[in-house]
């Protein structure tokens, strides 16, 4: 089993809460990780019909077999289990005794917000962070090559080519998860969404052009977005809210959560096409967005991300809150920095008043050096290593 960087978070909540809750994108590792640091408990899966039919019959009797706790796998799935839950640890409050875990985070998250409010610590778990796959570190797999895999653990652990894994996904998850929440009549429509979704990774979402696109209505593109948001397939990265004087841009650019899902629905199946790919510097800027979030949940933070751009032109790629000041990061997906790179970091920060940065804006790039030129500091993708703890 690889490594995960949530670990020690998930390990921290358990000290503190009766109920530890971890969602997640389906085959992001939830599993496997907490049943590895959980061991001594009993294994439930509520994907189970036997054993979700015995809950649902009799739930205090499905429920008496676990008084010293247990893991409920995608808990989701019984919603009666949180009212169930409130009343055994209001008896016995023992840290760590429930550990719950769901890929439907907004099902997950109304039960634990309705029943388990102050009961319950919250973590998430998306696809693997580049630190914790070891070919990232090792120098063994290429930035194109990292870039078409993605994150999944399957596909960093067993002989699985990428492009079967991402059809298997697509049609046994994530449209059976879309079909238990909204009900979609026609799959071809679903898919066509997704996959214009995916060609515009790193861009401002305009919901009308692609409902208009799709040919559905802009109600129907607005609930399907929220279900890939909740389900941790996309990301919707909001503005900076402060407007320092300035006139803002106020729509959030669309992310994928995994560049590897997202190549795949462009249809990008080898390095070679990825490298000439018009997208491949968004889809770049998409896998450095989704590393930063991938390090404030594994440190047990909220997202907290922003870019900024104004009808000037001004724009940073990220924007970050480090106490009272800024961090901005520029993001340029060219393997050499170039006089054009360290200005366009230079210039990130323009937006705001000097006494709200920190000192040095970062430039992630698609290098291998890092150093500080310029008062910009060069970060190289293999190196980057985001810490929010």
């Amino acid at each position: 089993m690889l490594a995960r960087q949530l670990s020690s978070t998930l390990q921290r909540l358990a000290t503190g809460f009766p109920i530890v809750t971890v969602t997640g994108p389906r085959q992001s590792g939830k599993t496997t990780l907490v049943r590895k640091l959980f061991a001594d408990k009993p294994y439930i899966s509520l994907e189970d019909p036997i054993e979700r039919e015995f809950a649902q019959e009799d739930p205090k009797g499905f429920l008496a077999r676990f008084q010293q706790g247990a893991i409920f796998d995608e808990a989701q799935r019984w919603p009666d289990l949180f009212s169930y839950l409130q009343s055994m640890v209001d008896n016995d409050r023992q840290a760590g005794r429930f550990i719950l875990t769901g890929s439907q985070q907004f099902g997950l998250l109304a039960g634990v917000s309705q029943s388990l409010a102050g009961r319950a610590g919250v973590t998430r778990l998306l696809p693997l962070a580049a630190p914790e796959i070891p070919s990232v570190g090792s120098g063994e797999i290429s930035l194109n090559s990292l870039l078409l895999k993605g994150g999944y653990p399957a596909l960093h652990t067993q002989a699985v080519i990428p492009q079967d894994w991402f059809a298997s996904y697509v049609a046994t998850y994530l449209e059976r998860d879309v079909r238990q929440v909204i009900n979609v009549q026609d799959l071809t429509t679903f898919q066509r969404f997704l996959r214009l979704c995916a060609g515009r990774v790193g861009q401002l979402l305009n919901v009308t052009a692609l409902a208009s696109e799709t040919g559905i209505t802009q109600a129907t593109a607005k609930a399907w977005l929220s279900v890939l948001e909740s389900s941790g397939l996309i990301h919707l990265l909001p503005p900076y809210h402060r407007n320092f004087g300035k006139r803002l841009v106020k729509t959030p650019k669309l992310y994928f959560i995994d560049t590897g899902l997202a190549c795949w629905l462009l249809g990008i199946r080898d390095d070679t096409v990825l490298a000439l790919h018009p997208l491949r510097g968004e889809l770049f800027e998409n896998w450095a967005v989704s590393e930063f979030l991938k390090a404030h949940y594994n440190a047990g933070l909220p997202a907290d991300l922003y870019f900024w751009r104004d009808n000037n032109g001004v724009e940073a790629d990220i924007v970050f809150e480090v106490g009272t000041q800024l961090q901005v990061v520029e993001i340029k997906s060219g393997q050499t920095v170039t006089v054009d790179y360290i200005k366009a970091g230079q210039r990130s920060g323009a937006f705001a008043d000097k006494t709200a940065l920190t000192e040095t804006p970062w430039l992630i790039y698609g290098g291998e050096d890092n150093y500080v030129r310029s008062g910009v500091r060069v970060i190289s993708w293999r190196q980057l290593a985001p810490s929010f703890a």
